[in-house]
Order: structure tokens, then C-alpha cells, then sequence
């Protein structure tokens, strides 16, 4: 059995973690704590307040209980606001805090766009302009080449966490861009596990979604190959570079 824990702020998509749990039909336990969220909002101030390392730490001790074997900050909004320094620290403080690995959801998409081997996306965000680019310069911090990046100006994860298929595979196709190897869909609060294939075979293109990436960093700090069609191309590979 592998245990992988997640913070989570707030309730809005949580579910998505039981739903790819059930998908990897695997011996893997996916254990989700919530974190105070402080103010909903796609705002800068309130995503470093919601992303300060004692609000990350005070559910550490909850996942240790559950038997986590590391831990991933479950907010992409919450992590790149801090920069790309300013999110290093803030995911070795929460390994410091946990005593076990840990990373962001920020970190993950940069590690799996590096994984798939590719250098181009798009972004298609459900963030407010300013926020979205914070993400893309994010991203080009890790040597990513960003080719087109769109907000939606959503902003609370709560009506993030309303949004279905419909708005979603919309949101998707109005973000892609031709010259993009992968589309890159980052808020956790949406919820995106039940549709990354149906992504893909729109798109014809790898798809990565803020939950989904989450969890494989998850995995692989944990060192676990665990494979999963129905999650996508990220997950369909099983060797880990």
C-alpha cells in the first residue's frame, strides 16, 4: 500500500482525489485534508495569505496519522504566487513541517511537462488574467515556453467547484492554442478527473489538469509507478525519468 497525502484548501473539487483513486484501481490510499482557505478569492494578497506555511502546517499532523509517505500542497493559485523561489521555500518548509517529501501543485505541472519531454502549452485557466500570468511566468521560470495563456476572471474556488463537462471541455478548447505539444488546465477547484481522456481525443494532444498532476507528483515522491489510461497520457507511461 502506498499513502499519499494532499492539502487541500477549502471544499470544491476534493472529490476528484477519490474519483483517481477508484480510476488507478491500484493498492494506493489518497488521503485529502482540508486547510483553511482564509478569503475565496483569485487575488494575490489572499492566495499568499491561503498559501502561508502555517496554514500548510497545521494539517500535517492529520496526514503523518493517515500514514502519508509525502505530501503535496494541493493549490496551484496558492504556490506560484510565491515565484518559483518563493514556492521552493514554501514546499521545503512543508517538508520540514510534515518530515516527509513533499511538494505543490505548481511544482508537479513543471515536473510532468518535463516527464512528457515537451517544451510548449497553453494555458486555460479559470483565474482572473493577472492571476493566470503569474502561472505562465511560473512556468517560464522552469524553462517552459509559454504560447498562449487565457483566464477566465473567475474569482472563488466555490464557483470554480460548480462547473461540469460542458464547461469545462469549453474552457479547454477556447485555451488551446496550435503550437501547444500539451494544454494545461491549473486550478484544483475544478474538477477535471473524470474527463482527461475525453480532453485528449477533443484536443489530440496531452492534457494536464491541476488534481491529476497532483496526484502522479504525489506518486512519484513516493516513488510509486502506477499506471492509469483513463487519466491521460501522463499516466499512461510507467517509467519515471
Amino acid at each position: 500500500m502506498t499513502a499519499v497525502g494532499f492539502l487541500y484548501p477549502g471544499h470544491s473539487a476534493e472529490d476528484d482525489y477519490e474519483r483517481i483513486e477508484q480510476l488507478l484501481a491500484s493498492d494506493v490510499r489518497l488521503s485529502v485534508v482540508h486547510t483553511d482557505i482564509g478569503e475565496d478569492a483569485h487575488r494575490v494578497d489572499a492566495l499568499i495569505e491561503m498559501g502561508a506555511a502555517d496554514r500548510l502546517a497545521a494539517g500535517v499532523e492529520e496526514l503523518r496519522l493517515a500514514g502519508a509517505e509525502a505530501v503535496v500542497w494541493a493549490c496551484t493559485s496558492g504556490s506560484f504566487v510565491y515565484g518559483w523561489d518563493g514556492a521552493q521555500k514554501q514546499v521545503r518548509d512543508l517538508a520540514r513541517a510534515a518530515g516527509m517529501p513533499a511538494s505543490s501543485t505548481s511544482f508537479a505541472f513543471a515536473h510532468a511537462i518535463q516527464y512528457l519531454g515537451v517544451k510548449k502549452v497553453a494555458i486555460a485557466a479559470t483565474y482572473p488574467e493577472d492571476v493566470a500570468a503569474y502561472f505562465a511566468a511560473f512556468l517560464k521560470g522552469a524553462g517552459v515556453e509559454v504560447t498562449a495563456t487565457r483566464g477566465s476572471g473567475i474569482i472563488t474556488a466555490a464557483e470554480v467547484g460548480t462547473w461540469g463537462r460542458d464547461e469545462v471541455i469549453e474552457l479547454a478548447l477556447s485555451g488551446d492554442h496550435p503550437s501547444a505539444e500539451v494544454l494545461l488546465l491549473p486550478d484544483t477547484a475544478l474538477h477535471t478527473a473524470a474527463y482527461v481522456q475525453e480532453l485528449e481525443q477533443v484536443l489530440g494532444k496531452p492534457v494536464l489538469t491541476a488534481n491529476q498532476v497532483s496526484v502522479w507528483e504525489g506518486l512519484r515522491l513516493a516513488d510509486r509507478k502506477v499506471p492509469g489510461e483513463r487519466l491521460g497520457k501522463l499516466f499512461a507511461r510507467t517509467d519515471r525519468t
